[in-house]
């Protein structure tokens, strides 16, 4: 029986060295009538211990390969150690990023929420102010006929007061030439009490004006309001909303420029003594006011459908 393979080959592959005994041997067995069912090498040596060598050395190849595995394995455990450092690093960056976009959005939101609450606020408390101001100055207006209808009856009744002395003096009055000095006489009062009168129509009237110069600064209060809240809605829109605004920054300018006259006069005399004197005189004034605008800022109020609308309401 002759065999092919090395000695390595024998000693580190003995299952392979046992199916070539096997398939060699069955032939030779099987003719002398014996069956081999089963072959198992135990062991395999020599007398010169070279077997013994080659297992040695392969023993401390395997060692070998084993510590420069174990090398392997935790250097490659180092490399993913720092890479799984790194990921971590990366993720929590990630997460402190979005964490603080949340953030930053939760704030922009929220002041957009609080501007929006504080221009509805402004809003509404400006329009109860404007409501307001127009129920008081139809009240002031109404005042202001009532007081007028009444001097007016006065009048009528002192002057028919005087009329009746006068018929009752000519008719009583025996001597033409006393009644005639008697009525010169009430005459000469009657002109005194007209002279009275004619005075104290003239301090209500100058009364009238300085409650129409405080309508004026009534007016202007109100214009400071409206120009509040165009100011709020600029941050919204632009355009006609910011010459509003500009037009809106000029009138404590322009309420001086209309009071500045009226600082200079000592007395004022209106002559007229019609019931709506007062209001023509107001609505002069506040007529003149776009033509104040338009020389300080050169913009046109008649112009803007705002204030075209204010106007249009009021009218």
């Amino acid at each position: 029986m002759t065999l092919q393979p090395r000695c390595e080959d024998i000693y580190q592959d003995r299952d392979q060295f046992a199916k070539l005994v096997r398939e060699v041997a069955a032939p030779d067995v099987g003719r002398m009538g014996i069956e081999i069912l089963s072959f198992t090498i135990k062991d395999v040596y020599d007398k010169v211990d070279y077997l013994s060598s080659l297992g040695k050395t392969q023993t401390a190849a395997v060692r070998r390969d084993a510590d420069i595995g174990v090398a392997e394995a935790e250097r490659d455990a180092g490399i993913r150690e720092a890479e799984c450092k790194k990921e971590m690093l990366d993720v929590k960056f990630m997460a402190d990023t979005k964490i603080a976009d949340s953030r930053r959005a939760f704030e922009l939101q929220k002041a957009a929420f609080t501007e929006e609450v504080n221009i509805k606020t402004a809003e509404a408390q400006l329009a109860y102010e404007l409501q307001s101001a127009r129920e008081q100055q139809k009240i002031r207006q109404e005042e202001i006929e009532i007081e007028v209808v009444q001097r007016k009856k006065q009048i009528d009744v002192e002057e028919k007061e005087i009329i009746r002395k006068e018929k009752e003096l000519i008719a009583t009055v025996k001597r033409p030439a006393e009644a005639e000095a008697y009525r010169i006489q009430q005459i000469a009062e009657g002109e005194k009490v007209r002279r009275v009168l004619l005075a104290q129509a003239e301090a209500e009237k100058i009364r009238k004006i300085g409650e129409a110069e405080a309508f004026v600064i009534e007016a202007i209060g109100m214009a400071e309001a409206e120009r509040m809240k165009l100011k709020a809605e600029a941050l919204q829109s632009y355009g006609e909303a910011a010459q509003l605004a500009l037009v809106l920054d000029a009138l404590p300018e322009i309420a001086a420029k209309v009071a500045a006259p009226l600082s200079r006069v000592d007395e004022i005399v209106v002559l007229s003594g019609e019931s709506g004197n007062v209001t023509s005189e107001v609505n002069r004034l506040l007529a003149e006011i776009p033509a104040s605008v338009r020389a300080i800022t050169g913009v046109d109020l008649t112009k803007i459908p705002l204030i075209q609308k204010a106007t249009g309401a009021q009218a």
